[in-house]
């Protein structure tokens, strides 16, 4: 859990708005965090985080925003599956988005390009986002009432699971140039998610992945968990995907009553 990756060194992590320059918000170059120690990540860490997410989740509560977390490793696609959803929901209400990497404002670059508001958590050394980064980022992004917020954890399929930000919900993103045991090989995660999207499916015809037997595992960790096939790009399964979170934010996040 943590115990090496240096996931307790906060001294790395900057949150801010990708149009803030350089010069307010220095990144440290890569060889600056890569010293070798050991944090002790225990039952104290993970309560006191669990006490902010909470803190975070009333806060999201008390305006009737919905907070959902996308989990999942490298290269699923994370990114391209927000454009596509920010584009089709340009009536459902205001979305913010929190994307969260180890460094550069890339990710934040694109979102702010679809015209919705997003800021930037570089977590330095840090493998995940967590409930005070999380809280930063809304403090920075003040989410109006009934708001759709999107956070893009740290592509990993490990600690992310660990670190409850204060979301309503937990969305996990594999793909299928992905093996088809990764719910097998990274159970807790698996475990964790309330949807799993399978992304990338125009390319089934061109790599060797076994959706049946994908679902078959996913459901072995997880019998809960309902399963959406899509393709960010060509844009299959987005209304099943946008469907989902309307209906996750009308249950979970009712707009609470005046006065």
């Amino acid at each position: 859990m943590c115990r090496t990756c240096g996931c307790g060194d906060t001294e790395g992590v900057h949150v801010y708005e990708p149009s803030e320059t350089e010069h307010e918000h220095p990144h440290p170059h890569a060889h600056a965090n890569m010293h070798t120690h050991t944090v002790a990540l225990d039952v104290p860490v993970l309560a006191k985080n669990d006490e902010l997410a909470a803190r975070n989740r009333e806060r999201l509560r008390s305006r009737g925003a919905f907070a959902v977390n996308l989990m999942s490793s490298p290269g699923s696609g994370k990114t391209t599956l927000l454009e596509r959803t920010i584009r089709a929901l340009p009536a459902a209400g205001p979305i913010c988005v929190v994307e969260g990497d180890q460094e550069t404002p890339l990710d934040a670059e694109r979102i702010r390009a679809t015209g919705c508001r997003a800021v930037q958590v570089n977590t330095g050394a840090g493998c995940h986002l967590d409930a005070a980064m999380f809280a930063e980022a809304l403090r920075r992004l003040d989410p109006p009432a009934h708001a759709l917020v999107l956070a893009e954890n740290v592509g990993n399929l490990v600690c992310p699971a660990l670190f409850d930000l204060g979301e309503q919900a937990r969305v996990v993103i594999a793909s299928v140039t992905e093996g088809a045991d990764k719910p097998l090989k990274y159970p807790y995660m698996f475990q964790s998610a309330d949807l799993l999207i399978l992304n990338k499916i125009d390319l089934l015809p061109y790599v060797d992945f076994d959706v049946a037997r994908f679902a078959e595992h996913a459901r072995e960790v997880n019998p809960r968990v309902e399963i959406l096939q899509v393709s960010a790009t060509r844009g299959d399964g987005i209304d099943a995907w946008t469907d989902w979170l309307r209906t996750r934010h009308a249950e979970l996040a009712p707009i609470p009553p005046r006065g």
